[in-house]
C-alpha cells in the first residue's frame, strides 16, 4: 500500500510540475540548435548539404515527379521524403504544384543562380596564378616529390 501511494504521489507531482513548467516557462524554453535563416544563400547551401536532397534535385532535373514517385526511389518513409522536399521548397530550389490529390515536384529554374554567382567569385583567379605559386614554391625548395612506385 505504501509503494502504491508513493507511485501515485510521484505521478501527480510530476504531472503538476510539467503543467507549471508548460504554463510559466513556455516562452523561455527554446531549442538553440535550430537556427532558421532567412538568407536565400544560407537556405540554398543548407539544403544542398544533405546527399539525399542533392539526389532528389538530380531526379527532378530529369523530370517532374510526384512526392510518391520521389519516395519510391529511397528506402525511407513518405514523411521523411516530404521533410526533405519541404527543406528544398523553403530554400526555393523546388516548387510543389498541387494537382488533384497529388503534389507535383518541379525543379525551380534559376534557383541556384545566387549560389552559383557567389561560388564563381572564388574562382576568379588569373590564368597564370598557379604558375606563379609553383615558381615561388620551387624558389623556396618546396617542390612536389615524385609519386612512390610499388
Amino acid at each position: 500500500m505504501h509503494r502504491l501511494r508513493q507511485k501515485f504521489f510521484r505521478r501527480v507531482c510530476s504531472a503538476t510540475l510539467n503543467r507549471l513548467v508548460d504554463r510559466f516557462f513556455r516562452h523561455v524554453i527554446v531549442n538553440h540548435m535550430v537556427d532558421i535563416s532567412k538568407n536565400p544563400l544560407d537556405l540554398a547551401f543548407s539544403a544542398l548539404a544533405d546527399p539525399t536532397r542533392r539526389a532528389i534535385l538530380r531526379q527532378l532535373l530529369e523530370q517532374d515527379m510526384t512526392v510518391k514517385q520521389v519516395a519510391q526511389t529511397y528506402e525511407m518513409s513518405l514523411a521523411a521524403v516530404s521533410k526533405h522536399l519541404r527543406v528544398l521548397t523553403r530554400a526555393g530550389l523546388v516548387r510543389q504544384v498541387k494537382q488533384g490529390r497529388e503534389k507535383i515536384c518541379q525543379l525551380e529554374p534559376n534557383a541556384l543562380g545566387a549560389a552559383s554567382l557567389w561560388m564563381e567569385s572564388f574562382g576568379a583567379f588569373p590564368d597564370n596564378f598557379l604558375d606563379g605559386v609553383e615558381e615561388e614554391l620551387e624558389a623556396l625548395g618546396l617542390t612536389r616529390s615524385p609519386p612512390l612506385q610499388t
